[in-house]
């Protein structure tokens, strides 16, 4: 059996100081060891199944561990009381707005969680909330979605994003950008509150990237024939 020291001990040599600045000038927090994503998914291979090892690399606090964790973990497994608990100890933006929302939106649990985290005061926990939404979303058929929230959903980001806190604001762009692509029913009025919405100031800590606009990415979408194709993971 695989103890989570040796998962770690595995990952740190995997690392390198390069990836780790990298890492960190995106979002990413201490401890880490700057693995690169395809490094895990190779690793992955060797541990595939054993979600208590992904409970306990993601309880280890290091944020590669962490992501790792997230590729590995069975969300049929996640209870709302583990979802929780990772969520509010998630760190770092890729942990927040990615790992955790991607496996509670592939739980049983990610439209209760993620309708419940968005009301949060603290900004790191609301981000995770419209990540989860915007990942579900993708995930599920437009008949087992509730349509009319999630028409509301787009009406608040509306009213609301360009005076959020700033990782929410990015977070909620791309709920609007999930919806307009992936709900059909709601294309058109994701589309056009897109473009009422217009460009999102998001500081990216002095990097290079940039906040999509919606409108123009629903609109590549839409040109490529993809409105409603669903997806079969969250997770990548």
């Amino acid at each position: 059996m695989t103890t989570c020291a040796a998962v770690l001990k595995k990952l740190e040599k995997l690392g390198s100081p390069s990836t780790k600045r990298i890492y960190l000038t995106h979002g990413m927090k201490e401890p880490l060891f700057g693995v690169k994503v395809a490094d895990m998914k190779a690793l992955l291979k060797e541990h595939r199944g054993d979600h208590d090892l992904a409970m306990e690399l993601f309880a280890s606090g290091n944020a590669d561990a962490m992501y790792f964790a997230a590729l590995l973990a069975e969300p049929s497994r996640m209870s709302k009381r583990h979802l929780e608990g990772w969520a509010r100890s998630a760190n770092g933006n890729w942990i927040v707005e990615y790992s955790v929302p991607w496996v509670a939106a592939e739980s049983a649990h990610g439209w209760e969680l993620g309708t419940k985290w968005i009301d949060a005061k603290d900004e790191k926990l609301a981000a995770c909330g419209w990540a989860a939404l915007g990942s579900l979303v993708g995930l599920r058929a437009d008949d087992e979605l509730d349509v009319a929230a999630l028409e509301k959903l787009l009406a608040r980001v509306e009213r609301e994003i360009h005076e959020a806190p700033n990782r929410v604001k990015y977070t909620m762009n791309g709920f609007v950008v999930a919806v307009g692509c992936f709900v059909k029913p709601l294309h058109e009025k994701a589309a056009a509150a897109a473009k009422r919405i217009g460009a999102v100031t998001v500081d990216m800590n002095g990097t290079a990237c940039k906040v999509p606009l919606a409108a123009d990415t629903i609109a590549k979408v839409k040109s490529a024939g993809r409105i409603g194709k669903k997806r079969k993971s969250a997770r990548c």
